[in-house]
């Protein structure tokens, strides 16, 4: 196997791909869910073009992105970092092929990083028709196992390490969910042993119309490989052959549903394993999953508010070489972009473009440049035909400067802004981290951090720094070595914490078991209904609510009214490897609603860390009602992981955790 990966490793991927360049619908005011916006904006009397809601149950999450696919009548946009084949995708993938079916122009954007063994299964939607699927930043050799992707470190250790971290899931180019979940059993509360902690974001409006730019960028790519470039349909079916005989029926501590295409049409269908036992439990895992009902769109109550959108460009991951097809950009452009939806002003309704420079007479700086075409339009390979002259290298042009609080003698509010001014000098940045780092030098009482993976770089402590001399309060959630699913990243935070804590920084560590009254809104295995209403926790109706809650949301939270809910950690690997997306939203009533669910767990799900009197030992204070004692040592956290983090953190660099 070995020999085998490493002659594959070296083989390269495929050559002269053919990408046929496509973009985001042009006019999402001609279907359902656009009419849905522009009506329920004028019901609410909005000022702002774009509403918001915030996603922070796994039914609400699982709901909206049914809800979508469900209403989609024209495209479905899909760009995810992992896509698991177990019985929760199961589900939403059946549903986009009967979207695929009745004439929906699906394209799926993934990360080739974990296609492996079971999960390589999900490629056979490249097969269905009306369903495009392209590969991101692809992997060489060996795919039916994770051990055989894992060898390809010995020969491609740069490409395996930067990946395509965005998720978005986009309908009609009119609604769409970005934030930090995958898909996955994990993700939406229905493993067995372990689930996510996880917070999305339901936009709506001309603000998607930037999701859908930024998604563009990657699907038009030299970076992104259509899938029959890379596998064929013959391969998959071997490889599902080759796993159907230690079929445990166990994925991520659940009972998948095996996905499986029929003959003729490719349509997916579900089968189950084939011991007694095995067939039990994957039929109550899929009646758990089935029973999730789509959310009532028309019944969200959406925050309308000003927004921007920041994502890294493709080009933050290098190629192996500039060839054609590649995007214009890559050479000259930074690889961070800022769009946005400022208060009162959406952006015209025009086609969203790829990534590009494109020479105009009279186009100015940082000013979209813009062409139409349909959008079931393909061309053939080759340099996109529309393209956007880029930003200056600033990471808070325009609408995204507009969204912090106004400074002494600068307007009260961003509707008030004379149209067309000019915002104030930037700092240089190239990165979504980097301008969020920029943002919070803005704030000027609290900065409010929700970070899983926390790995502060040099920026990040001087940002911090420059913080608390100013007087600013700043407070972060992130995992504990218990409830870390990569103990490993944990030991790059770990060597921080020192430093922070004598900064001043206050650092609060999750629970890996959270108290029933926080698994609806911060946990993982509550929910909240269609509707809106609450509905009863899956600890009370005996599903999986006593597993392991792992903290994987992504947010700051600043000066309470400014709200960024992306796929970012705070860490070096986002900053410098991955690329990311986030949403900024301004807006008091969002930023409120998110800090008072961060701040019950602070109390009561998390372990609060301090240096004791003298400065040189760690304390754990226990959190309000757990009934624990304060601790020295790492809390629930085993004898051999903390051995492990004893011996591997010190040797393990920053910029890899």
């Amino acid at each position: 196997m070995i020999a085998t990966a490493l002659i594959t490793g070296c083989a390269g991927l495929p050559k002269d791909v053919n990408r046929p360049v496509s973009v985001a619908l042009a006019s999402p005011a001609d279907t359902a869910l656009g009419q849905l916006v522009m009506e329920r904006r004028a019901a609410d009397g909005a000022r702002n073009p774009s509403g918001f809601l915030l996603l922070n149950g796994p039914q609400a999450a699982y709901g909206s992105r049914l809800a979508l696919v469900d209403a989609a009548q024209r495209t479905l946009d899909i760009q995810y970092y992992a896509i698991h084949a177990d019985t929760s995708t199961e589900r939403l993938l059946l549903s986009v092929v009967d979207a695929a079916r009745r004439g929906v122009r699906v394209r799926v954007l993934l990360d080739d990083f974990h296609s492996t063994g079971r999960d390589a299964q999900v490629m056979r939607l490249a097969f269905v028709p009306n369903i495009e699927m392209r590969m991101f930043n692809p992997l060489t050799g060996a795919r039916a196992s994770q051990l055989g992707r894992m060898l390809n470190v010995m020969t491609d250790f740069s490409r395996v390490q930067q990946r395509m971290h965005n998720k978005l899931f986009i309908a009609d180019n009119a609604m769409g969910v970005t934030g930090g979940r995958n898909l996955g059993d994990a993700y939406f509360g229905h493993a067995e042993t372990g689930n996510f902690v996880d917070l999305d974001v339901l936009a709506a409006g001309p603000v998607v119309q930037e999701l859908s730019r930024s998604f563009d960028s990657y699907w038009n790519n030299e970076r992104a490989y259509p899938v029959q470039a890379l596998v064929t349909r013959q391969e998959l079916d071997a490889m599902r052959a080759q796993l159907a005989p230690r079929d445990t029926g166990e994925h991520h501590g659940a009972s998948p549903a095996q996905v499986e295409a029929g003959p003729n049409t490719g349509v997916l269908t579900a089968t189950t394993p084939a011991s007694g036992d095995a067939q039990d439990a994957a039929a109550l895992q899929r009646a758990r999953v089935w029973d999730q009902q789509p959310m009532q769109l028309a019944q969200a109550r959406f925050t309308w508010a000003p927004a921007a959108v920041l994502a890294d460009k493709p080009a933050k991951i290098p190629t192996d070489s500039n060839t054609a097809g590649a995007s214009v950009a890559d050479d000259t452009a930074d690889s961070s972009q800022v769009t946005g939806s400022a208060a009162g002003a959406g952006r015209p309704d025009a086609a969203p473009v790829s990534e590009g420079v494109l020479s105009s007479p009279g186009a100015a700086a940082g000013v979209p440049v813009l062409q139409q075409v349909p959008p079931t339009a393909t061309v053939a390979a080759g340099p996109p035909p529309m393209a956007f002259t880029t930003m200056p290298q600033t990471a808070l042009p325009g609408p995204a400067q507009r969204l912090m609080p106004p400074r002494p003698g600068q307007a009260t509010d961003a509707t008030s802004s004379p149209r067309g001014s000019t915002p104030e000098p930037a700092q240089n940045t190239d990165t979504v981290v980097d301008g969020l780092l920029q943002l919070m030098g803005q704030a000027r009482r609290d900065v409010l951090i929700v970070s899983p993976y926390f790995v502060p770089g040099p920026d990040m402590k001087k940002a911090f720094a420059d913080a608390r001399a100013r007087g600013v309060r700043v407070r972060v959630l992130t995992n504990s070595l218990a409830s870390n699913d990569a103990p490993i990243a944990h030991a790059g935070y770990a060597r921080h914490r020192p430093d922070l804590l004598a900064m001043g920084v206050e650092l609060f560590e999750m629970r890996s078991e959270l108290p029933a009254e926080l698994r609806g809104s911060l946990g993982s295995t509550g929910s909240m209904g269609s509707s809106g209403g609450r509905s009863k926790s899956d600890s009370e109706s005996g599903g999986p609510g006593a597993s392991r809650a792992m903290l994987h949301s992504k947010l700051l939270v600043l000066d309470g009214r400014l709200l960024a809910v992306g796929s970012m950690n705070l860490d070096i690997r986002s900053q410098r490897q991955n690329t990311e997306i986030a949403l900024l939203i301004r807006s008091q009533a969002l930023s409120a609603r998110a800090t008072g669910q961060i701040e019950a767990a602070l109390k009561t799900a998390a372990w609060r860390v301090e240096l004791d009197p003298t400065g040189n030992r760690l304390v754990w204070r226990a959190p309000e009602g757990s009934g624990r004692d304060d601790t020295t040592t790492e809390p629930d956290a085993s004898v051999p992981l903390r051995l492990m983090l004893m011996l591997l953190g010190p040797l393990a660099p920053d910029h890899l955790l």
